[in-house]
C-alpha cells in the first residue's frame, strides 16, 4: 500500500498553538549493524559520509493493520541503529483528523513525540505532512487555504526540533500550469517557515514532482533558501494505471541527478532483495555515488515499501544496503 493511498483531504482551520521546547525535533541481514559500525579492511570502524534515519511510512502496516502505537516510533528506530526520525503525519490519523487538527490535538502530537524522542535519545528531523490540500492546485483560493492548513504543521516541526516538513505538490497535470501555482504555493509557504527557521521540502511523488526537470525548475524560479527538495530512490511514476502499475514513469537516476542540487533530505526507498541484500529495482551504488557526489551529508532516510520481508526485516535490510555501499565508496 503506497503512502498516498491513505491520503485523505479535509477542510480544517489553521489554529495556532503554543510551541514546545526545541528537542534535537531475507536471509541476507543477519547481522546487527548501526550507522557507526561500518568496518574497513583493517577492521577500523568508519562512519559513513551521511546520517541515518528512519522513515515512519516503513512501519505503516504495523500501525495501520497491526495497531502498534505510532507513539513507539522513537523506540523501535533507536533500537534497528537510527539516530533520526521522520513522522509521517497521517499516521497520527484518526487521533488528529477526529480532532480536526486542534491546537489541543496538535500540541498532545508534539508534547508526545518530544517527550519519546528525549527520552531515546533521538533526533527529530522533519515530518512528512498529507492529506492537507494541494499545493500546485490551479485555484488560487484551494491553493490559500493548502497554504493554510500546512502552517500548523510548520510550527509543529519548529516545536519538535525539526528542519523541515515534506509537502506533495499535486495539481494539474498541464507542465506550465503546475509549475506556475507550484511556485506561488511553495514561495507563500515558505516565506512563512523562513520565520520558523523551518526548511519547505518537496518529494517526488508522482504527478508532475516526479519529472526531475520540472521540479529543478520550481525551485530555481522559488530560489528560497528554505525551499528544497527530498530526493526519493524510487517514487518517479508520473501517472498510473487503474491497477496502481506504472503508466508513465520518468528515469529514476536522471531525476535524483537533478534533484540533489537542492536536495535538503534523502530518501532510501526499497522494496524486494537479492540474495547478496541488494535492491533489485534500485542501484544503491550509482543513487549514493550521486549523492555523495553532491556533497550531501545530512540524514538519509530509510523507507522500506516491501512486501516480502516483514517491515522490521526490510528496515535493517536497507539500513545495512546503505552502510554496505558507504564503505564500498569509501
Amino acid at each position: 500500500m503506497k503512502r498516498r493511498n491513505f491520503i485523505r483531504n479535509g477542510s480544517q482551520a489553521s489554529l495556532a498553538f503554543s510551541l514546545f521546547g526545541l528537542h534535537a525535533c531475507k536471509e541476507g541481514a543477519k547481522k546487527e549493524t548501526s550507522e557507526k559500525e561500518v568496518i574497513t579492511d583493517n577492521d577500523q570502524p568508519i562512519e559513513p559520509f551521511f546520517k541515518l534515519s528512519l522513515a515512519q511510512w516503513s512501519i505503516h502496516r504495523m500501525i495501520k493493520e497491526e495497531g502498534v502505537d505510532p507513539y513507539s516510533f522513537a523506540e523501535k528506530a533507536k533500537e534497528w541503529g537510527f539516530t533520526g526520525l521522520e513522522y509521517v503525519s497521517q499516521l497520527y490519523n484518526p487521533e488528529l483528523a477526529d480532532a480536526d487538527y486542534s491546537e489541543e490535538a496538535m500540541a498532545a502530537f508534539v508534547s508526545k513525540s518530544n517527550a519519546e524522542a528525549k527520552k531515546h535519545g533521538m533526533e527529530n528531523v522533519l515530518i512528512m505532512i498529507d492529506g492537507q490540500g494541494n499545493l500546485a492546485v490551479n485555484d488560487e483560493a484551494e491553493r490559500d487555504e493548502t497554504v493554510e492548513k500546512h502552517k500548523k504543521w510548520v510550527d509543529a516541526a519548529a516545536a519538535m526540533g525539526c528542519h523541515a516538513i515534506r509537502v506533495n505538490l499535486n495539481g494539474s497535470m498541464v507542465p506550465e500550469e503546475w509549475k506556475k501555482s507550484a511556485v506561488d504555493g511553495l514561495t507563500k509557504l515558505s516565506t512563512y517557515a523562513k520565520t520558523k527557521n523551518i526548511n519547505i521540502l518537496v518529494e517526488n511523488h508522482g504527478g508532475l514532482s516526479s519529472n526531475g526537470a520540472l521540479h529543478a525548475e520550481v525551485m530555481k524560479a522559488v530560489n528560497l533558501d528554505n525551499c528544497g527538495t527530498l530526493p526519493d530512490f524510487g517514487n518517479f511514476c508520473i501517472t498510473r494505471n487503474e491497477d496502481w502499475s506504472c503508466k508513465e514513469a520518468y528515469d529514476k537516476y536522471k531525476g535524483v541527478a537533478e534533484l540533489m542540487p537542492y536536495a535538503k533530505a534523502v530518501s532510501a526507498k526499497s522494496n524486494e532483495f537479492d540474495a547478496n541484500g541488494n535492491d533489485l529495482g534500485i542501484d544503491y551504488f550509482k543513487m549514493l555515488k550521486m549523492v555523495k557526489e553532491a556533497g550531501y551529508t545530512g540524514f538519509i532516510g530509510v523507507e522500506y515499501e516491501g512486501k516480502e520481508l516483514n517491515e522490521v526485516e526490510g528496515i535493517k535490510a536497507t539500513r545495512n544496503l546503505l552502510l554496505k555501499v558507504a564503505k564500498e565508496l569509501g
